[in-house]
């Protein structure tokens, strides 16, 4: 048996615990800091919070506890980007064996570093892909692209994931599977902008094109594999998140579009895409690399230094 433990009892990390859960090989754990939707879980098999009128795979069990953690095989993160780092130091103390830690959480840290490279285990992978929660709970095909080294590929592809009707393609490149997922956040936003004015697909794939080029040579930029651009996390994660509305930042993006503000105190909501901006602006600014990328430093403006948002079409668009 393949004891999996998700740390994140969110609306992603339940969706994948019950695809998980579907191969009869795995024993699936939910760690999570919300001790109502744990006590859900154990007793109902529901996770009422995130979502309300759905029953989940019984076999799935749920903990706020730390020691589920010291005998896992694989521990997959899928909790906010910015915890990952203090939360997997806790978590460290409570592992004894060397477990596969794949992270599935889409964003940097505070300070610009790729969060695999700050997790502190010796068997460490990224996994991105296009994959809305609600279609993945609901049993629908999915991809990801999984960076880290090719034995931990081969063991969850072939131990893990038969019978679950997830999907993978592989890249050794970590880095670049980190940075792609980070990227198409940002373009969302820049994508969902002109959609909110334009509502015109000649316009989003206008944008759409653009944010492809930039996000390769940003991948360059980093030293990264560009070829990763062509992965399920490449072009095919940007696709879903800037194309669709169940996405966040495309959301985020086109409201401020249609004229709508933005609260940055409210906290409803985290936008990921909102920090990326502001990551990669200053860092593309640092480099002086402002020309190569004027979709980031068009955003930048807008989020940062107070543009407007017709500036911001000028640039998008010109």
């Amino acid at each position: 048996m393949n004891k999996i433990v998700i740390a994140g009892a969110g609306t992603f990390g339940t969706s994948v615990a019950e695809r998980l859960a579907w191969n009869l090989d795995n024993r699936v754990f939910l760690h999570t800091i919300e001790k109502e939707v744990a006590s859900d879980i154990q007793k109902n098999h529901k996770n009422t919070k995130y979502f309300p009128t759905r029953f989940i795979n019984q076999s799935i069990q749920a903990t706020t506890s730390y020691d589920v953690f010291s005998d896992a095989d694989v521990i997959m993160l899928v909790i906010p980007s910015k915890a990952i780092v203090s939360f997997s130091l806790e978590m460290k103390k409570h592992t004894q064996r060397d477990p596969l830690v794949i992270n599935l959480a889409k964003g940097m840290s505070d300070d610009g570093a790729f969060i695999t490279e700050k997790i502190p285990f010796s068997r460490t992978a990224s996994m991105k892909g296009p994959s809305f929660a609600i279609e993945t709970l609901n049993g629908f095909p999915t991809a990801f692209t999984f960076g880290g080294k090719r034995d931990d590929y081969d063991y969850f592809k072939s131990k893990v994931l038969p019978s679950t009707g997830f999907s993978l393609d592989y890249s050794r490149d970590v880095r670049a599977v980190e940075l792609a997922s980070i990227l198409k956040n940002m373009y969302a936003i820049a994508i969902g902008l002109v959609s909110g004015r334009y509502n015109s697909p000649n316009v989003d794939f206008l944008v759409y094109t653009k944010a492809v080029n930039e996000m390769r040579g940003l991948l360059h930029m980093f030293e990264c594999d560009e070829e990763t651009i062509f992965r399920y996390c490449g072009i095919g994660d940007l696709g879903l998140t800037s194309l669709n509305d169940l996405s966040r930042n495309r959301t985020f993006g086109m409201l401020i579009g249609k004229g709508f503000s933005y609260d940055e105190k409210s906290g409803a909501t985290v936008i990921e895409g909102k920090r990326t901006i502001r990551l990669i602006g200053e860092i593309v600014a640092k480099n002086k690399r402002e020309e190569e990328f004027p979709l980031v430093m068009s955003l930048y403006k807008l989020m940062y230094e107070s543009s407007s948002l017709n500036d911001y079409i000028t640039a998008a668009l010109s």
